[in-house]
């Protein structure tokens, strides 16, 4: 499949999915109230999206790869914060469990992308010798 905008990589589609799921869980009473963890998991949610989105349009590989790598450690920082969620008993152990291998298959996904990106570097880079 060829990737024409950014809505058609797979990574965005999942990050995307991450993001509604972490607003849903925000939603939740206890969790609602906590400002200043709900922004934080929030904006971790929304920026592993916008840093896929936002390296699309960058100029090389290697520049979309840095976002990439920005948008991955965003997954990673919802899954730690999911942990003060579940210590303060803002969410279940299952919502915890849901959210948190989402994030995983999303961090996964990019870290596949990635990878992807750096072969495909190589073997431009090996044809142009």
């Amino acid at each position: 499949m060829k990737i024409e905008r950014f809505e058609d990589i797979e990574a965005w589609q999942l990050a995307r999915d991450l993001t509604r799921n972490v607003y849903d869980l925000t939603k939740k009473a206890k969790f609602n109230s906590d400002f200043g963890l709900k922004g934080q998991i929030q904006g971790a949610a929304g920026s592993s999206m916008h840093n896929i989105a936002e390296g699309f349009d960058s100029e090389s590989n290697r520049e979309f790869v840095r976002f990439l790598r920005y948008a991955k450690r965003s997954c990673t920082e919802v899954q730690s914060e999911l942990y003060v969620a579940l210590d303060q008993q803002y969410i279940t152990k299952a919502e915890f469990q849901d959210v948190y291998d989402h994030a995983g298959r999303t961090r996964s996904t990019i870290r596949g992308f990635i990878k992807y990106l750096l072969t495909y570097n190589q073997a431009q880079q090996k044809k142009a010798t």
